[in-house]
C-alpha cells in the first residue's frame, strides 16, 4: 500500500493542489518499507489524482483539499483524509495505528492558497 502526504518540507501542506510535493510512504503490515518525496508537477485542475494514481498511491493525506479533487479520488478507489496537521513521520505513524481522522472539510478558498482548512 502507498500513502501519500501533501508536503510542505516534513510537514503536512495546508492545501494538497499547492503544496511542495508529496511524502510518499509504502507501508505493508502496519511498518512504513519506504518513504520518497515526489515534488509536485504543478497545480491543474483534474490533474494531480490521476498523477497520485499512476504512483500507485492508495491513500492521500492533506490539510485542506478541493471538491472536485476528492471527488476523483473517490472515483478512483483512493482514500482522502483531510483536516490533518503536523509532522509527516508523526502523521503517517498516527494512521497506521488507526489514529487518524478525516474532517471531509472542502477547501473552497483557492486564493487562500497554504492556508486553506475549510
Amino acid at each position: 500500500m502507498k500513502i501519500a502526504i501533501a508536503s510542505e518540507g516534513h510537514y503536512v501542506s495546508g492545501h494538497f493542489g499547492h503544496c511542495e510535493g508529496f511524502t510518499v510512504y509504502e507501508v505493508e503490515e502496519n511498518k512504513t518499507l519506504k518513504k520518497e518525496f515526489v515534488q509536485n508537477p504543478g497545480h491543474r485542475p483534474g490533474f494531480l489524482p490521476g498523477f497520485l494514481k499512476e504512483l500507485n498511491v492508495n491513500v492521500i493525506i492533506a490539510g485542506g483539499m478541493g471538491e472536485t479533487a476528492q471527488q476523483l479520488f473517490t472515483q478512483n478507489d483512493m482514500d482522502v483524509i483531510v483536516g490533518i496537521e503536523g509532522l509527516s513521520d508523526n502523521v503517517i505513524q498516527q494512521y497506521l495505528k488507526k489514529e487518524l481522522n478525516s474532517t471531509e472539510s472542502i477547501c473552497r478558498q483557492h486564493q487562500h492558497e497554504g492556508h486553506c482548512h475549510e
